[in-house]
């Protein structure tokens, strides 16, 4: 009997245990609650989460970004928008001259268009009908409101598209959703025909392939393959001639040019590619058909036909079948509005070994002064331009630069081929500045851009973080890469300084068309 009264007082104890344990943690809770007093908070987070747009999906994007990195700073445009604040600034709101004349004319172009347009419809129907392929795709047809359209039409003398232009946002867009109808190899590989020699150093094809996509509205892009992580720093014993091409560096470039106010980099954005719907099934050339492979992981992947690149360790592949990319806007074709391409004065020695004039000669720019045209236009400010340009980004492979015919010696330089930039934060090649160092001049409009972006209201790795996020592919840059645009932006000023120091401020900043005649950087410059 006494046993029994034990195991019963146990048991008694036991569930007197559970029953406060219960009372405690579920029902005790939900007494407070009932207790505290109903306050209604200032304003509902909850209501402006669901108020604000729907974040961009990341499920696609192979480099998404981490905790605490671009993403979580902020949506672009809103109300502590540095990039808006930037944009609305007396330098970026001064109203823009009217083009003297517009690259295009209107009636000429649309006729070469819808030109383009038949012929392409024409082939088309022709290759469809040699494989017996039945297709239920209405032929393609040219809308004048199309973006590329007006994208072509809005270009002038100052520059690719103008500050208020509300196109140059849709044909981002466009290029970022539009299906493809055609992919090709772009003109400069297809002039390679596979026939590559290991002596051309200068444009090695295995590493920068790149194809020209054409979109269902009929406007083309060029197209360059992730080839690189952003993480990933060009190795210090490379040289710049064998880099890789980044894509996202084209895109960066883009966002910079727009920034600086340049407006010379044509329109750029990123894009998850399937290169097996919107590449290999749409292409019409056998090489290119060829060069597509499986890889042992099941991604597919192609490469350039080249002789001596022609191995998979030089491939692009999906992960299974989307592929990062840049896709850069095409310009007008050369038929409409003819470009020159001029060697960069300061152009490098594309070999092993050797230096040019400029690396040796610290009065170089005395004779470039005296050679046509930079004797007697803008065009020695604007190759000074694409120097700043080209140190921010770090791009040391300028070898020539485009202009177009129309707009003759005072025309504005085209920015283009920008992938061999951000390869390396960790080091500033100062002797991408030697135009600027050398001639000591620069237009007063792109100093006052850069002593802007150097104030901590508008500074320059700030509102480049938050125009990068626009993109699709975001993030663009690694951290690294943006903090060494803000350290590379002080480099540029401190040399700027060191030339007015010894110069003077007349002499070195030039106001406008009628100051570009300066004294030679010798000892004519001390005497003013």
């Amino acid at each position: 009997m006494p046993g029994l009264r034990r195991d019963r007082l146990l048991t008694l104890l036991l569930l007197g245990a559970l029953l406060s344990a219960d009372l405690y943690f579920h029902l005790w809770p939900r007494v407070r609650r009932r207790l505290r007093p109903r306050e209604r908070p200032p304003s509902c987070p909850c209501a402006r989460r669901a108020a604000a747009p729907e974040p961009r999906a990341a499920a696609h994007n192979f480099s998404r970004a981490p905790p605490g990195t671009e993403r979580d700073r902020g949506d672009p445009g809103g109300p502590s928008s540095k990039l808006q604040a930037l944009f609305a600034h007396p330098l970026y709101s001064v109203p823009e001259e009217p083009p003297e004349d517009w690259l295009l004319a209107g009636p000429e172009a649309l006729r070469y268009y819808r030109r383009k347009v038949a012929r392409w419809n024409r082939r088309h129907k022709i290759y469809k009908e040699q494989l017996n392929l039945t297709s239920l795709d209405p032929p393609v047809q040219l809308r004048l409101e199309a973006t590329w359209v007006q994208f072509h039409l809005g270009i002038s003398r100052h520059g690719l598209y103008s500050r208020s232009s509300p196109v140059v946002s849709k044909l981002l867009h466009d290029m970022r959703h539009f299906p493809t109808i055609s992919a090709d190899y772009s003109q400069d590989e297809k002039a390679l025909l596979g026939a590559c020699d290991c002596t051309q150093i200068v444009k090695p094809s295995g590493v920068h392939l790149k194809l020209v996509l054409r979109f269902s509205d009929f406007g083309k892009a060029m197209f360059k393959p992730m080839r690189q992580q952003r993480e990933e720093e060009t190795p210090e014993d490379f040289f710049y001639f064998i880099d890789f091409q980044r894509h996202n560096a084209e895109i960066a470039a883009f966002h910079l040019d727009r920034i600086l106010d340049f407006r010379r980099v044509p329109p750029t954005v990123g894009r998850l590619v399937n290169v097996t719907k919107e590449i290999l099934e749409v292409t019409k050339n056998e090489i290119l058909q060829s060069v597509f492979f499986v890889s042992p992981a099941s991604n597919m992947c192609f490469f350039a036909k080249c002789p001596y690149m022609c191995k998979t360790e030089y491939a692009v592949c999906g992960n299974p079948h989307l592929l990062e990319g840049s896709l850069s806007a095409f310009l007008p074709s050369l038929n409409l509005a003819p470009r020159l391409s001029v060697p960069n004065p300061w152009i490098r020695s594309y070999s092993l070994a050797g230096k040019e004039e400029w690396e040796v000669n610290p009065l170089y720019c005395d004779t470039v002064k005296q050679i046509y045209p930079y004797n007697s236009s803008d065009q020695l400010l604007n190759v000074i331009d694409m120097a700043i340009f080209d140190f921010l980004i770090g791009n040391m492979d300028r070898h020539h630069y485009e202009m177009f015919t129309k707009f003759g010696d005072d025309g504005f330089l085209i920015h283009l081929d920008n992938a061999r930039g951000f390869g390396r934060h960790s080091h500033d090649e100062l002797s991408i500045l030697s135009p600027l160092s050398q001639c000591c001049r620069i237009k007063k409009k792109t100093l006052l851009h850069l002593q802007l972006l150097a104030q901590a209201d508008y500074r320059l790795s700030d509102v480049m973080r938050e125009s990068l996020l626009e993109d699709q592919l975001s993030p663009i840059l690694t951290e690294p890469h943006l903090l060494a645009l803000d350290r590379r932006l002080q480099a540029i000023l401190r040399t700027v300084e060191g030339c007015i120091a010894a110069h003077g401020e007349q002499s070195v900043v030039a106001g406008g068309p009628a100051e570009q005649a300066a004294p030679d950087s010798g000892q004519a410059n001390l005497t003013r």
